[in-house]
């Protein structure tokens, strides 16, 4: 099992989870979130210059099968692409374990029934 985790442009999520969806992928948690990058930009309103370094993202966090990997991370990437700088990042990490509360089960099985 994997964990995947996308943090991704706020005005891509809904493309993102539809693409999510056509895959079969229908349960994940997402969290709005702030982080600074490389790029370097302002914002001019009423006169007045705002520094951006702070960036509003939405993190997707989600728990798949090993053979789910890859069309999760290229849906991700296809539908969260813009082609310019901060589109944002995937990060694919290893689960040792999972547990279903309701019933005490453990394993893969307990993810969803694909």
């Amino acid at each position: 099992m994997k964990k995947i985790e996308a943090i991704i442009r706020l005005s891509r999520f809904e493309e993102v989870k539809k693409a999510l969806e056509e895959q079969d992928i229908t349960f994940f948690s997402h969290w709005d979130v702030r982080g600074t990058g490389t790029a370097r930009e302002g914002h001019l309103y009423r006169g007045t210059l705002y520094d951006t370094t702070i960036i509003e993202r939405r993190l997707v966090s989600i728990i798949v099968r090993d053979i789910n990997v890859d069309k999760t991370v290229q849906a991700i990437i296809k539908s969260a692409r813009t082609g310019e700088i901060g589109d944002g990042r995937i990060f694919v990490t290893d689960v040792e374990e999972t547990y279903r509360i309701r019933t005490g089960e453990s394993g893969p099985e307990t993810l969803y029934e694909k």
